[in-house]
């Protein structure tokens, strides 16, 4: 699990992110699947495929945002999911590229 320096961010949300984020490293497979399988869609594989990660982990974050804070995220939280993606972009280039 990648840590960083950021701490406004509940720490649970932090750490439930950060598992969505090795879970969509885990399910590459998959990804590419749905990228193969929608070839017309896809053609910029790259543009597409970071589009459905990145939509599955926005997607997470709003959704344990709620779960787990009770609420909508702050902008304070929104930017640190945003610095989260940011610092493991190499991650998702090396995977996905």
């Amino acid at each position: 699990m990648h840590v960083d320096s950021i701490n406004h961010m509940d720490d649970e949300l932090r750490q439930v992110i950060e598992k969505k984020i090795d879970a969509v490293f885990e399910k590459k497979d998959e990804i590419k699947k749905i990228i193969s399988s929608l070839d017309e869609l896809s053609t910029k594989t790259d543009d597409f495929s970071f589009g459905i990660i990145i939509g599955r982990l926005y997607n997470s974050f709003y959704y344990q945002s709620r779960r787990i804070l009770k609420r909508d995220p702050s902008e304070q939280e929104f930017s640190e999911f945003l610095e989260i993606l940011k610092s493991r972009q190499s991650e998702f280039l090396k995977e996905f590229s």
